[in-house]
């Protein structure tokens, strides 16, 4: 079921999604050669936990069986790590890396949901398209975020745009809605034909998240079940953010 939020609603998802964009902000800062994804981890978590919030991402249940709840406070997701990549002391970042930062604020009953895709150091032009074509594929999507429009409209503009660059989308994964719950109806895909889907109304909250791939759209999980890796080891990338349908323009909510 799809929830319309309300004013109280939306103010408390507002600052929870405050809180998510300034633990990436943490970590951006943070990003450099020599650095662990499990030192990125506790930096994100301390931010959250000093404004009130909680990394909802820790103890996510995986829904499979003999897997293990989501251990870390993000997923950082390496190089041909697509998303869910699990934080580790024995990750260590390197000059030419890209790494991807998906983390999940919750606060007062509410979840603000963002992810970035960071460079470490200087990488190679084709990583940097990648990373560029990724965030622009979102803004392409939220285009048509608006009152009366469909989620297929939201759907085909992201995934047109990265077919156009020479890339893939995901096509196993997708954003969602989010409220109370992280992950809520409806689904959004990455990819899809205009016209389709519900149509927008204000109050709804939505996590649109482009993930993109520079090689084929195959993709494999690693054996600690949560992994998403791209099959061919090619890199990928991953953009979201948190958006509010109002009656006019979308308002992207976890941004400072």
């Amino acid at each position: 079921m799809v929830t319309i939020k309300s004013k109280q609603e939306i103010e408390k998802m507002k600052e929870a999604c405050k809180i998510a964009a300034l633990a990436q902000k943490a970590i951006e800062e943070a990003i450099k050669p020599g650095v662990s994804t499990w030192e990125l981890d506790k930096i994100a978590e301390n931010t959250m936990r000093k404004y009130g919030a909680i990394p909802a991402e820790k103890g996510y249940p995986s829904g499979e069986k003999g897997v293990p709840d989501f251990p870390g406070s993000i997923c950082a997701s390496v190089n041909d790590e697509v998303i869910h990549g699990i934080p580790s002391k024995r990750v260590i970042l390197k000059e030419g890396d890209i790494i991807s930062i998906d983390l999940v604020a919750y606060k007062d009953g509410f979840n603000g949901d963002c992810a970035r895709t960071y460079s470490v150091g200087n990488i190679d032009k084709k990583s940097q398209k990648l990373i560029e074509v990724t965030k622009q594929a979102f803004f392409e999507g939220i285009k048509y975020a608006k009152k009366g429009n469909r989620i297929g409209d939201i759907s085909h503009a992201i995934g047109e745009f990265v077919e156009k660059n020479g890339f893939n989308v995901v096509k196993e994964f997708q954003g969602h809605g989010i409220g109370r719950q992280m992950h809520e109806d409806p689904g959004i895909p990455n990819y899809g034909r205009a016209g389709r889907g519900i149509r927008l109304e204000p109050g709804m909250t939505l996590a649109i998240e482009p993930m993109v791939m520079a090689g084929s759209d195959e993709i494999l999980v690693l054996d600690d079940g949560w992994t998403i890796v791209t099959e061919d080891e090619e890199r990928a990338a991953h953009y979201e953010n948190t958006i509010l349908i109002t009656e006019n323009e979308p308002e992207i909510l976890t941004k400072i």
